[in-house]
């Protein structure tokens, strides 16, 4: 008698929680690292790491050791490109993951310039750059995680939860602060703005020791990941690129310069608000180059109230991408954040209020900007190149708008003598270009993830981009 025939087992699938927390914690976890590198930037390495300069040199130093990690992201894009297309998402972002977590509890050992001169200063470069290398590979791997695994009418909705990362982010990376902070309080009649002695001894190493602790939890969620079928669908076809990059640059150049002033505004108004602001909020209203003259501790904690809104309207802004398209959404946003950089002074001259309305604003301009990108740089490009691509445009991004944005705010504030009225004319100019990129850009809400392979073999033709109904019929 005949053996039943049996149904094959369906392929294992990834469940929706599994996809949203997967996307959602590695990402935290890795903005995390990046703003205490970025809080301690402003707060303690100019002086710890940069003490034979003047205060705004020594700044502008640290913002210059800053932008470096910005450098070397789009090498951590092209090398965790190169293997989440040629190998696959899940084994990448636990390598990025890991880098990540590596060199940001290295920097919480790191000496410093008093104990080591030079090479205290160099170290810290070094594992700057092994930030910025490891974050270029982070976001495109968890934004593809998200909208590989996602249903096409609600790509951006899962697209928002990589980006929820930022805020939250910041929200555990400035709360912690704060908290050894008040811990370790400044001396009595000591300036409320500076840290204490204390702090800068050793208090400042705790977020960075404790990033091992959360990059454990991180490793633990994404190694039980399993592929999207949309790439387990492109290895099974051969359609897997032996050069990613040759292909991207080759058949998708034009996506790639878009992409990238897709992200331009987004970026800027990112590290002016997150970074740029610190400073200005915190320095003092008689100093050389003056400032708000906030303490540390209630100028945070405004930044903290305004990245709320960060977190809401970055969750509010998938929906809406999804049913107005990401073009539409973020051509009025865009416009949005240039009106926005004209009114900086008109807001903030109006006392505390107009200040926490300052950061509100942008924050919500920041949510509503960053939301959409999760589902619209990766709707670029086709799934044999879309780690390389995506990760491409978003890092080269980071290089025009945030390696340079803190270094040419302090700059542009010192030229207008304190005021922050160029540095808001500086991100309306940004904003301008990004709104032409999504003027001349076209929508991606319809397209079809798995649309636009080609077979593998076209790579010997420095990666020809064909359908394999257009190879035949040739």
């Amino acid at each position: 008698m005949p053996a039943p025939a049996t149904t094959p087992a369906p392929a294992p699938a990834n469940s929706r929680s599994r996809v949203l927390v997967a996307s959602l914690i590695g990402t935290t976890i890795e903005f995390y690292d990046f703003y205490i590198y970025a809080t301690a930037a402003v707060l303690v390495f100019p002086s710890l790491f940069f003490p034979n300069s003047d205060p705004t040199t020594a700044l502008l130093s640290s913002f210059a050791v800053f932008g470096a990690a910005m450098v070397a992201r789009p090498i951590g894009a092209v090398v965790f490109g190169h293997l989440g297309d040629r190998l696959g998402r899940k084994g990448t972002l636990v390598a990025s993951l890991l880098t990540m977590g590596i060199a940001t509890f290295l920097i919480g050992v790191l000496p410093t310039y008093a104990q080591a001169g030079w090479i205290a200063t160099a170290l810290l470069v070094l594992m700057r750059l092994a930030q910025g290398f490891a974050l270029g590979g982070e976001w495109s791997g968890a934004a593809l995680v998200a909208t590989e695994n996602a249903p096409k009418n609600k790509r951006a909705l899962y697209g928002t939860f990589p980006q929820l990362g930022a805020p939250l982010g910041f929200i555990i990376a400035n709360g912690l602060f704060l908290i050894i902070g008040a811990l370790l309080p400044s001396a009595a009649g000591a300036d409320p703005s500076q840290p204490s002695e204390a702090f800068l001894s050793w208090g400042w190493r705790i977020p960075f020791l404790f990033s091992a602790v959360m990059v454990a939890i991180g490793l633990w969620v994404r190694m039980r990941l399993v592929e999207a079928p949309v790439f387990a669908k492109t290895q099974e076809a051969g359609l897997v690129r032996k050069l990613p990059l040759a292909t991207v640059f080759h058949s998708h150049w034009r996506q790639l310069v878009l992409g990238t002033f897709f992200m331009l505004a987004t970026y800027v108004l990112f590290y002016l608000m997150t970074t740029f602001s610190l400073s200005y909020g915190r320095t003092a209203t008689d100093a050389a180059v003056p400032g708000l003259g906030y303490s540390y501790t209630t100028f945070v904690l405004m930044m903290i109230f305004g990245v709320l809104f960060f977190a809401a309207f970055t969750l509010i802004s998938g929906p809406l991408a999804d049913k107005y398209g990401r073009r539409a959404t973020l051509i009025w946003v865009t416009a949005g954040i240039l009106v926005f950089g004209l009114v900086w002074v008109p807001l903030i001259g109006l006392g505390t209020l107009g200040v926490v309305l300052w950061l509100v604003l942008g924050f919500t301009l920041m949510g509503m900007t960053f939301g959409p990108m999760g589902a619209l740089l990766p709707e670029l490009f086709p799934t044999s190149v879309r780690y390389t691509g995506s990760g491409i445009s978003y890092n080269v991004s980071s290089i025009l708008g945030a390696a340079v944005a803190p270094f040419i705010a302090v700059a542009l504030w010192e030229a207008a003598d304190g005021s922050p009225r160029l540095v808001g004319v500086y991100l309306s100019a940004m904003a301008l270009l990004t709104l032409v990129a999504l003027l001349i850009g076209k929508e991606t809400k319809d397209t079809a993830l798995d649309e636009g392979e080609a077979p593998a073999t076209a790579d010997a033709a420095v990666g020809r981009d064909e359908s394999p109904a257009a190879t035949a019929a040739r």
